[in-house]
């Protein structure tokens, strides 16, 4: 196990640094007399030890520290009564140990763990901020919090019962009926809570919380699993819980959702795993963008070393040199019944070089409409006999990854695609963005979500094939990673002149990526339609329509944001059937 070490002053007095006692087989590392020199980091294999240097000011922040040499937490996220508060950050920079303390179940030690404060003193630290007056409530009025989990897959082990069972005994707000219909939990009411897909566990979730009488909720990732309309739904009964004297925490990695229901944002940086820095509130839109730059304008601070951008270009009319140049490829106008379900396919073409974004609600079809095309499955009616349906190799990534390889990620990759892994441009182009040499040593089984979605992307497009298609590559991944994995599928895919079908329900994912739109309609399980290829402004047009919500884009960065129902912005673009904006 790798030894965390920070460094904040030079102290040579001949003391140990480094220190193993027989009482622990745990290394100790003397912050103190470490001098960064950087020789135990040479000398020790693994990388088992990594030196840290902090900013210089911020050991007097220390909120929360969890023993010598681990993770600290610098400063806390400020609630305020009767607003949301977005919390956006990496995976491992503290948001969760942040919730915990917000929420009372985790005592501020101050970075002291030998002599933790006691409340008193924690109070007597923040005197003068509005967090001394939200702890003093806590305290004093016995506040209740409650969290939905950032892993829902966890709660089958947890709740037992059918999903109609617990909301009733959790029903304290008399809003049952409500929010089921709101949260699409009517059709899973009399379902056992272990026998429900990732969405319905999210949805689930959401409700339980929602149901109940609290002063903090707070919902940590609540759009997982969820598609478009879905999310913005969560989003509606997430502002629903508002009252005058109430707290909303939200941590949440779908930007364009987070941009959606938060009032103002706190942004957390660091370096996973070993500190956080929590900034002062800003305002959405600001806060956001200041993820996105990676500098701090109030601390005159780079986080980052590159800025985030979304330009975003309507494709250009193909020329005839153009259609020379692609290899164009055309599939007939097909459908499939399986079970209840029916899904019909318009005729459509693509290109190579190209990446088809397919929209639409959970349980439209869009992974059958895959299969077929990769031969998986046999259409029951093919309406034009005179375009056959070409034949592809197709490279699939799942929806859910399930780790079984008993071996390293090496073996791994050496196994599935070992000359992808060992040539130079595949290796600068998809691993090192990834970060996957650092999960090298480790155990597949051992992978954390966001570190097998990172392995599956890269056994995706490691393998040779005509068709990628990625089945919701954002899944687990963090608001910096997806914009990574956006990055390498869309450079890839250009270079390696193949096409990629992308199933995607973040909202700024989906529009970097996409070069071409699939619109899917009808009604989700019953009957559902798969319009033709069609670009990214009509499509998303037709897509937003559906949803009854408008786009507009950012001026400094490009990003898609949600205008507020019935704002002047949302009234305006309607009116011109402008639901997605793309000018500047």
């Amino acid at each position: 196990m790798g030894i965390i070490l920070f460094c904040f002053s030079i102290d040579l007095t001949g003391k140990l640094c480094i220190e193993v006692t027989s009482a622990s087989k745990i290394a100790f590392v003397s912050e103190e007399l470490c001098i960064g020199c950087g020789i135990c980091v040479k000398k020790c294999p693994f990388e088992a030890i990594q030196i840290i240097n902090l900013p210089k000011d911020l050991d007097k922040d220390t909120t929360h520290r969890y023993g010598p040499n681990t993770f600290k937490l610098h400063r806390l996220p400020v609630p305020r009564p009767g607003q949301v508060l977005g919390l956006v950050g990496t995976n491992g920079i503290g948001k969760s140990t942040a919730l915990k303390v917000l929420a009372g179940k985790l005592k501020p030690n101050l970075g002291r763990f030998n002599n933790p404060p006691d409340w008193q003193e924690i109070l007597t630290y923040f005197r003068g901020s509005e967090l001394q007056n939200y702890f003093t409530r806590i305290l004093e009025d016995n506040l209740k919090a409650i969290i939905k989990p950032q892993y829902v897959d966890h709660i089958p082990k947890a709740v037992q019962g059918n999903v109609g069972q617990v909301l009733d005994q959790k029903n304290e707000r008399d809003m049952k009926a409500e929010l089921c219909a709101d949260l699409e939990l009517n059709q899973v009411i009399d379902r056992n809570v272990g026998d429900l897909s990732g969405g319905e566990l999210q949805r689930f979730a959401i409700a339980v919380v929602a149901i109940q009488n609290a002063e903090i909720y707070m919902f940590d990732e609540p759009s997982s699993y969820l598609d478009v309309k879905q999310r913005l739904k969560a989003a509606q009964v997430v502002r629903s819980l508002l009252r005058l004297n109430s707290y909303v925490i939200v941590v949440e990695h779908d930007l364009s959702v987070l941009d959606y229901l938060s009032d103002f944002i706190c942004c957390l940086y660091g370096k996973p795993g070993a500190y956080g820095v929590v900034t002062l509130p800003f305002s959405v839109r600001e806060g956001i963008n200041i993820f996105l730059a990676g500098f701090v304008p109030t601390e005159n601070l780079r986080f980052r070393d590159e800025s985030l951008t979304f330009k975003v270009a309507e494709t250009p009319q193909e020329s005839a040199e153009d259609i020379q140049t692609y290899q164009r490829y055309r599939y007939p106008t097909m459908t499939k019944t399986q079970g209840n379900f029916k899904l019909k396919v318009i005729e459509g073409e693509f290109t190579d070089s190209q990446i088809i974004v397919m929209l639409g609600e959970n349980g439209t079809g869009k992974t059958t409409f895959i299969r077929m095309l990769a031969g998986l499955l046999k259409p029951d009616a093919v309406e034009d006999s005179d375009v056959e349906i070409p034949e592809f190799n197709v490279s699939y990534k799942p929806q859910k990854i399930s780790p079984k390889f008993q071996s390293t990620v090496r073996h791994l990759l050496h196994q599935k695609i070992r000359d992808s892994y060992l040539h130079p441009q595949f290796v600068s182009d998809v691993m090192k963005p990834l970060q996957i040499e650092q999960l090298m040593d480790q155990e597949v089984v051992n992978l954390s979500g966001g570190e097998l979605q990172r392995v599956a992307l890269c056994l995706c497009l490691g393998k040779p094939a005509d068709i990628y298609l990625i089945d919701e590559p954002s899944a687990y991944l963090d608001s910096e990673q997806r914009i990574v994995a956006s990055k390498v599928i869309k450079r890839f895919i250009l270079h390696a002149k193949k096409t990629a079908f992308v199933v995607e329900h973040d909202f700024i994912m989906a529009t970097y990526l996409a070069d071409k739109v699939i619109v899917y309609e009808g009604r989700p399980s019953i009957d559902c339609v798969a319009n033709a290829p069609q670009s990214l402004v009509s499509g998303m047009n037709l897509f937003l329509s559906h949803l009854d919500i408008t786009f507009r884009r950012d001026p400094t960065n490009y990003r898609p944001r949600i205008n507020k129902l019935d704002s002047t912005k949302d009234r305006e673009q309607k009116g011109a059937g402008s639901y997605y904006y793309l000018d500047d």
